[in-house]
């Protein structure tokens, strides 16, 4: 930290929905030229209190001053003012602007009673290369990747004038290249004289960029630590409240009968380039099958095409034994799928939809839930209520809106609703994403528990971690291919980044063993 003194002191801050206390009595300070994390689980209130702090919502107790001034930050308005500016975890862009465009929306530049986008450019640009973002102002933000549209989000906030940075969960969409790059931005932003709060549950990245750590749990304040001298199994648990296990604690898989066939399966992606091309796979009852590969090589069409969300060029898919190639949806899940979409607020829930209704999306039509066309509500409520409990949804009540929960909550409404179906073959695209240790920790039992109860479990995720901690069988795609299908106590971290890099198989176990042998001459050598 270059400095000590003080941008930001909350003070006792309460805010209460109702007769919900999202926030109690929380104490937090921000030191000019430091990045402070704030780290808690899913819904623990740490989104309500930086939207406190954003203006977004007025707090029902307690202080704020910045920069030794008390203040009162009634909108998102006054905070800009202030110079605090918030980067949301899902972005606020439209779609169809430039990047330009939305950068001064709001704060438009005029010359001789026009808008002058030409001088805003200009400054987006010079922002962009000062702080190194390389971002092109001129760039639609639906033709952008989601780095980009990230920073762009950035630019915003530098644009408005900020000197205090608020990062909600910013790395929860990003590859790992890009993870990589937004935390030297944020080095960059803070060497700069900027300040940085930053909302996360990725323990390894707060030890990366941050300076110190207030971790709060179900809305109260637990500590504040410096995290150079803070272990990450230390942070695990102020956070949950408990020991957690980083380690997936699972018995050999004793596989059967295969419950899912693919077949020479070919499957176009929106341009009508082949994004699955002609490839066979296999999930047996039993088992837990990983699909590893970088982001965009083929395996979002693969899961839509299973769930009967896109349509297949070419090949068959089995499900149970039924061919369900080409098969609508609700006649995929009624063969024996569940699925924990990749994209939880598109695919997996209805937002403005009560939590309760949501919870009965697949079934809402079947027994208990339904007779002779109508429904009972009292059961779709009491089933709610059981499976809230039992996998721990953090929510006031059922009646509540999906859009009230945080995304970690929201996650844990769909795995329970997929879960309870009890299907044949429950497919987990990124089924952790935006989870804290302690839900990850859980969610992962879930799945073994599938695999132990002789379910197939298809679990596609771009954590290399989760994919080699969960899997039985690994399956690498590359370019639409599956190029290898290894077992996962028979491969290394090594030897999967080779394969998501389209090495082949051979080559990749020859790369390994020539890198072994010169790790052993430098020890020898040491020696």
């Amino acid at each position: 930290m270059s400095q000590t003194n003080k941008v930001i002191e909350m003070k006792g801050i309460t805010k209460e929905f109702g007769n919900f206390r999202a926030n109690d009595n929380i104490h937090l300070d921000l030191n000019k030229g430091e990045i402070h994390a704030l780290l808690g689980e899913n819904g623990a209130g740490k989104s309500t209190l930086m939207n406190i702090l954003s203006g977004l919502l007025e707090p029902t107790e307690g202080e704020i001053w910045v920069n030794g001034n008390k203040v009162n930050i009634s909108s998102p308005d006054t905070a800009n003012q202030l110079g605090i500016g918030m980067v949301h975890q899902h972005f606020m862009l439209v779609d169809k602007f430039t990047v330009t465009e939305n950068i001064m929306l709001g704060k438009e530049k005029h010359r001789y009673g026009f808008m002058d986008q030409d001088s805003a450019e200009k400054d987006v640009q010079e922002l962009s290369d000062r702080y190194g973002l390389r971002v092109d102002p001129k760039a639609r933000i639906s033709d952008i990747s989601v780095g980009m549209q990230q920073r762009a989000e950035i630019l915003k906030t530098l644009y408005r004038g900020a000197d205090i940075l608020i990062f909600d969960e910013p790395t929860g969409v990003l590859t790992p290249q890009e993870i990589e790059e937004l935390m030297e931005i944020m080095q960059s932003l803070v060497n700069e004289g900027k300040s940085i709060i930053l909302i996360t549950h990725k323990l390894d990245e707060i030890k990366q960029v941050a300076d110190r750590c207030t971790v709060i749990r179900r809305g109260k304040s637990i500590d504040t630590v410096d995290v150079a001298t803070t272990s990450q199994q230390e942070l695990a648990d102020m956070m949950v409240g408990r020991s957690v296990s980083f380690k997936v604690d699972k018995k050999p898989a004793t596989p059967k009968d295969p419950v899912l066939e693919i077949k020479n399966l070919t499957v176009k992606e929106a341009r009508g380039y082949d994004a699955v091309k002609a490839i066979d796979l296999e999930v047996r009852a039993g088992e837990v099958l990983g699909i590893a590969g970088v982001d965009g090589n083929g395996q979002s069409q693969l899961i839509q095409a299973i769930t009967g969300l896109t349509k297949v060029d070419s090949g068959t898919i089995k499900l149970a034994g039924k061919d369900i190639t080409n098969k609508k949806p609700r006649q995929i899940t009624e063969t024996g799928l569940g699925h924990i979409p990749e994209d939880r607020q598109r695919y997996g829930l209805v937002l403005p939809m009560k939590l309760e209704e949501n919870m009965a999306l697949q079934t809402y039509y079947q027994k208990p839930f339904s007779k002779h066309g109508f429904l009972n509500h009292k059961e779709i409520k009491e089933h709610a209520k059981r499976l809230i409990e039992e996998f721990d949804v953090r929510t006031p009540s059922e009646e509540h809106s999906a859009a009230s929960l945080s995304g970690g909550n929201q996650q844990k409404a769909i795995i329970a609703r997929e879960i309870y179906r009890d299907p044949a073959l429950l497919i987990a695209a990124q089924p952790t994403r935006g989870l804290d240790v302690g839900a990850i920790e859980y969610i992962h039992k879930r799945l073994i528990e599938q695999r132990d109860n002789g379910k197939g479990v298809l679990l596609m995720s771009y954590e290399l971690d989760e994919v080699m901690n969960v899997s039985d069988r690994i399956a690498v795609m590359y370019d639409g291919n599956v190029i290898a299908v290894v077992n996962a106590d028979e491969t290394n971290e090594k030897e999967l980044g080779l394969l998501m890099a389209g090495v082949s198989l051979e080559k990749a176990h020859e790369q390994v063993a020539e890198s072994k042998g010169k790790e052993k001459e430098t020890v020898a050598d040491t020696k």
